[in-house]
């Protein structure tokens, strides 16, 4: 009966601190897949050709990953360097750089 309490209890109090990491999981899957579904209907480029042109010029820069944001068909590739973090926006369709933050 302590067990079961215990697990019930433990339940009650762990599930609304995992709710923001689960819905966050599920919001970076929905971003893949949109992504994906706008990359095979040739809506923009895909993840690769975006890093392929981007990396090499982040030179000593750590590169984080990506984030996609469907509705303005804009891809935001995070990179640290020297403790702080960097933001490029790349347009998805052409693969142009829009902005980078320092």
């Amino acid at each position: 009966m302590l067990k079961k309490f215990a697990f019930l209890s433990f339940l009650a109090l762990g599930l609304p601190l995992l709710a923001p990491q689960i819905a966050g999981a599920m919001d970076r899957r929905g971003e893949q897949n949109e992504a994906r579904a706008q990359m095979m209907a040739g809506k923009v480029k895909s993840i690769r050709s975006i890093e392929n042109r981007v990396l090499p010029r982040m030179g000593d820069s750590e590169y984080i990953g990506p984030e996609f944001d469907p509705g303005a068909q804009v891809y935001r590739l995070k990179f640290i360097r020297d403790g702080r973090v960097i933001f490029v926006d790349v347009d998805g369709r052409t693969g142009t750089i829009l902005r980078q933050t320092r």
